[in-house]
């Protein structure tokens, strides 16, 4: 009997529709939306692996719950994932909160990989460690502009060679390369790690320091096994300090070929 009024009201908006002269996609259409909205919650193909007393799910939950058909349609897209037809609103936003919490390492099965401590190459150091660098390959490729990334890339791996080989032709790429690559990454956090400042300034002299900037929470050092460095981590008070901390220090020559390296944690 249900399926009988169902079938009655999709065949009237149809007709409506028809009689307007609409020619909307499917998806769009109000015979799909309202077939959305009147069809009975129905198993997914694959069920949802949600635990709905976990605060994270109830809180992403909260955040989904008011949005429409649409917005969380185009959301799920904005990750990849079509909504299939048969899927209705509240299954839809059950996939949206657990692609959203999956894609966020929160889920349990879903962590990120942890980023690699050595490289084959500086190239691939840089794809991992520079955005600007990465996000200026990623540009060329998408345009299609193979030649441009090869170049960049060469000089990445030998500037000497490549300076004489493209120095005049592709002048102006080989400069947004050098900007790329020491472009700071942009402070996120108030926390930073450290590392190049001379051992011989010791733990109270490099603390010093950072505190001439602002007051500090914490503040740890230690001297590098491999150079005669100073490695650590510091948190600052807020994350302006810390901004100015990267835009002070970040790249600074410290002579012996060393220089400052400050990031985010």
């Amino acid at each position: 009997m249900l399926s009988k009024i169902y079938f009655v009201i999709g065949c009237a908006i149809c007709k409506a529709t028809l009689s307007l002269g609409w020619l909307l996609p499917f998806h769009s259409s109000p015979l799909n939306r309202a077939c959305r909205t009147l069809r009975p919650p129905s198993a997914l193909v694959r069920k949802m692996a949600l635990d709905y007393n976990d605060p994270l799910v109830a809180e992403e939950y909260a955040a989904v719950q008011g949005m429409a058909f649409e917005e969380v349609e185009a959301a799920l897209l904005d990750f990849g994932i079509p909504v299939p037809a048969s899927v209705n609103d509240m299954d839809a936003k059950l996939m949206l909160v657990e692609t959203r919490l999956r894609k966020s390492g929160k889920m349990a099965g879903s962590l990120q990989k942890p980023k690699p401590t050595t490289f084959s190459s500086e190239y691939e150091r840089l794809m991992h460690e520079c955005p600007a660098f990465e996000q200026l390959i990623n540009e060329m490729r998408e345009r299609g502009d193979q030649n441009a990334a090869n170049v960049a890339i060469e000089y990445i791996t030998n500037p000497t060679i490549a300076l004489k080989r493209y120095g005049e032709s592709y002048a102006d790429l080989i400069r947004q390369v050098k900007k790329a690559i020491t472009m700071p990454a942009p402070v996120k956090s108030k926390v930073l790690k450290f590392s190049g400042f001379p051992s011989n300034m010791g733990e109270t002299g490099c603390k010093m320091t950072f505190e001439a900037l602002g007051p500090l929470i914490s503040f740890e050092c230690a001297e590098s096994d491999d150079f005669p460095i100073l490695t650590g981590k510091v948190e600052f008070e807020n994350i302006e300090t810390a901004k100015k901390a990267v835009e002070t220090y970040n790249g600074m020559d410290m002579g012996m070929a060393t220089k400052l390296e400050l990031s985010s944690v």
